[in-house]
């Protein structure tokens, strides 16, 4: 049998997906939604309980007898989040997520501890920037003394599923590449790291075994098999990060294609066969789930930033989507500048959203709606343009992610970026790269010898730049540029 499920942890949804790799054919695609606990001190969590319960819930959407050809699973989640469990396997806190910017201190400490931003880099290939789990790991040891020296494991969120599921602890490289404490160069955990975190306890005693390549980490628990429908024993592969899946969900899994996601955080990254570092720490030097590497920069507010500004002037998806459409280029002269949730790249965690611009001829609903799409887009142009002074090339850009919906979007990234958009068919990117890094385990091949012969674009979503267009946001990106530059001093 060839037919996989891929599950997807997502900050705002999990989602899963039953795929028939003989047919060729996604047979189920569900969702279950989450609840974030977000205050004003950057704080950003989950319970890893709702997680479980969401993963039920989607399950139980899938028909029974579909379920029951299940013959692979593979797990994709959302990254950095910090999973401590004890030894009975306990979660000791809420999962503080990604998102989460409220250990901005811990950061600093630990960056200091290493011998600096260029230390931290030259040992592991990244500073360490709010929402990493190095700073989550501090904020425990600092916060609740009593529950880290009863931390048995650190985990990810991904790793947790696939603990649920089989038992069995184990971190990914790819994943494991956005902790913080990974050397990425070796895909070995890096001491100076850990001991800057903790220079008195030997953290690597906590971290489960790195698995490097894909393979079969343990199979269903048969509890997990009775209560969900799927067949127990079946394998479970390493999974990965969100972007590491997408990545291969993708097709994003050799040089000169880039992926462009625009959900509730926005990413640009593209495959590279070697270790891509930048001096500057704008890209993240990640891994990838297939044996490379992952350049990757992410922003904390792409869809954030459209969805606020549709519920403040009231507006549904369709009337949204009409009125930015309306709306001239440029949004007659309003900048936003997207960092409502603090930002990481910039690296502004007490970073406020900005609109520049207002006057009194501008100040329309479908100018502002516009401003906010533009904004997020201008966040991600940047990324491409810092990926390609680090030697980082492509040729087309494939979008992904609930934005990707937008007609309007679409074109505009287009535009922006210069470039050849691409939309496919497997539009649940993360998703379907787990699916197919299941299908892995049962045809024995490395996902980039198969995996376009299950990817087909969507020639009538596809987009090429206009030349105009693509002039006149030239100029609007450096205004952009202009506009970040100025403000950053206000919450830096």
């Amino acid at each position: 049998m060839t037919t996989v499920l891929g599950i997807d942890l997502g900050t705002q949804h999990l989602k899963a997906l039953v795929y028939d790799a003989e047919a060729k054919q996604i047979r189920a695609s569900v969702a279950s939604p989450l609840n974030i606990d977000q205050r004003d001190d950057g704080t950003a969590e989950q319970s890893a309980h709702w997680w479980i319960e969401a993963l039920t819930d989607a399950l139980s959407q899938i028909d029974a007898k579909l379920k029951k050809d299940v013959a692979a699973i593979g797990v994709s989640g959302q990254q950095h989040g910090f999973v401590p469990i004890n030894k009975g396997g306990e979660v000791l806190v809420p999962v503080k997520l990604w998102c989460d910017t409220s250990t901005e201190p811990e950061c600093a400490e630990i960056m200091d501890a290493a011998g600096g931003v260029k230390m931290c880099i030259a040992n592991a290939g990244n500073p360490i920037l709010p929402g990493y789990t190095a700073s989550k790991v501090l904020w425990l040891k600092q916060q609740h003394r009593t529950l880290y020296d009863e931390m048995d494991c650190i985990l990810l969120p991904h790793d947790y599923l696939n603990f649920y599921l089989t038992g069995e602890r184990c971190m990914e490289a790819g994943d494991a590449s956005g902790t913080g404490f990974l050397n990425v160069h070796e895909r070995t955990w890096s001491r100076e790291l850990l001991a800057a975190i903790d220079p008195d306890r030997d953290l690597s005693e906590c971290l489960p075994p790195l698995r490097l390549t894909n393979e079969v980490i343990g199979t269903l628990r048969p509890r997990i098999g009775a209560m969900t429908g799927l067949p127990a024993g079946v394998p479970v592969s390493i999974g990965g990060g969100d972007n590491m899946m997408g990545a291969i969900g993708t097709g994003n899994v050799a040089e000169g294609r880039l992926t462009m996601s625009l959900g509730t955080s926005g990413t640009v990254y593209a495959f590279s066969d070697k270790p891509v570092i930048d001096p500057n720490g704008q890209i993240a030097a990640f891994c990838s789930s297939n044996g490379g590497w992952l350049p990757l920069m992410c922003t904390m507010n792409c869809t954030v930033s459209t969805e606020l500004v549709r519920r403040m002037l009231n507006a549904d998806i369709d009337d949204f989507e009409m009125h930015v459409a309306q709306a001239p280029r440029g949004s007659g002269g309003i900048l936003t500048l997207p960092f409502f949730n603090g930002e990481r790249t910039p690296n502004l965690p007490r970073g406020k959203g900005c609109l520049i611009g207002i006057d009194t001829q501008n100040a329309t609903p479908e100018n502002i709606m516009r401003s906010a799409m533009e904004g997020a887009t201008f966040a991600l142009k940047f990324g491409i343009d810092e990926l390609r002074k680090l030697g980082v090339e492509a040729t087309e850009i494939v979008l992904t992610g609930g934005g990707a919906n937008s007609s309007t979007w679409r074109q505009l990234v287009a535009d922006v970026c210069a470039s050849r958009v691409v939309v496919l068919e497997q539009d649940e990117g993360a998703a379907f790269g787990a699916a197919m890094q299941a299908l892995g385990l049962l045809c024995g091949q490395p996902v980039e010898m198969f995996v376009h012969e299950h990817l087909a674009e969507k020639p009538e979503l596809g987009c090429e730049p206009d030349t105009n267009a693509v002039s006149f946001y030239e100029d609007a990106f450096q205004s952009y540029q202009s506009a970040v530059d100025t403000i950053l001093p206000l919450y830096q």
